[in-house]
């Protein structure tokens, strides 16, 4: 995997072409050449044959330096450093910050594709391949291109791995936000991609890592805690506090307690409870005559219905 820096500071990960799958494309589009051709050939010599013989060379040549020169240098242009063979075999050609192919780059990589690949039957090409880092030839070198390869294995989707569970809570008192995001994209990506990396390399990257973020807290990395779980722990405590930002924090709610069926509706003012709250003694039923006496007595006589009027 080599990486690639555009002009516009933007790291590209590429992985350039070997040998193999180079001469494999490059064989595809000779075969494919030469049968293109082989088939104006015929048609010239078919349609010239009333001419001299210095004619029917000189068109010879010109079919040869189009069909043979021209046409990869067209079909590269035009499908932006894809040809058929490249297509079959999963690559294209690009520029060295990772842009499209142009005309200029086709036509240098075609002149000296002639030399290193045709004359000399692509024995200068193949010396080149393997000489070089990225496997480029004299073409690609002159030409400032490079051939990569497109239909590269998907990598598993990077697994994020939880704080250890005697460290939750451990950090919730730190200072985060002097921590850039920056800062923050890095350790998420240096987690999700800690088990592909080196382990040497994966633990100086942590402690470089934890070291930045102990930095802007204030606080340094306890000693017990491997840098790994402390960046995996200070991580969760930043996402959990923006969590409770953007959803509110259920432990703090303001919402009072639902109301049972006996404080669901005040009790009567007229009740021995409600008056006894109140601060009001209770008054006793007036005993002043039968007639108030039968008033209050006649209720109770009545069969129980299950009705409770409204205070």
């Amino acid at each position: 995997m080599g990486e690639l820096v555009t002009g516009e500071a933007v790291a590209l990960e590429l992985r350039p072409a070997r040998l193999p799958s180079r001469a494999l494309a490059v064989l595809l589009d000779l075969v494919v050449a030469v049968v293109v051709y082989t088939a104006v050939t015929i048609a010239l010599v078919a349609s010239t044959a009333s001419l001299d013989v210095a004619a029917q060379t000189a068109l010879s040549i010109a079919a040869f330096v189009l069909v043979l020169v021209g046409g990869p240098i067209a079909v590269e242009t035009l499908s932006h450093g894809r040809s058929l063979g490249k297509v079959a075999c999963g690559l294209r050609v690009v520029r060295d910050d990772g842009g499209p192919v142009r005309f200029r780059h086709s036509l240098v990589r075609g002149l000296i594709g002639v030399i290193e690949i045709l004359t000399t039957f692509g024995v200068v090409a193949c010396i080149a391949s393997l000489v070089s880092a990225r496997g480029r030839r004299l073409g690609d070198v002159f030409a400032g291109t490079l051939v990569v390869r497109e239909r590269v294995p998907a990598a598993s989707g990077g697994f994020m791995p939880p704080p250890p569970p005697w460290l939750a809570g451990r950090f919730s008192g730190l200072d985060l936000s002097a921590v850039p995001d920056e800062l923050w994209l890095a350790v998420r990506q240096y987690l999700a991609r800690m088990g592909q990396l080196d382990v040497h390399v994966g633990r100086a990257m942590a402690e470089r890592l934890a070291a930045d973020v102990a930095a802007r807290t204030g606080a340094p990395v306890p000693q017990e805690v491997p840098p790994p779980a402390y960046l995996a722990a200070v991580l969760q405590e930043r996402q959990a506090r923006e969590s409770r930002r953007a959803f509110g924090d259920p432990r703090g709610g303001g919402g009072s307690a639902p109301l049972g069926p006996a404080a669901a509706s005040p009790p009567s003012p007229a009740s021995p409870t409600a008056a006894s709250q109140q601060g009001t003694p209770p008054t006793a039923p007036p005993q002043n005559g039968p007639a108030e006496e039968s008033r209050d007595v006649r209720p109770e006589r009545r069969p129980g219905t299950g009705f409770v009027p409204p205070a």
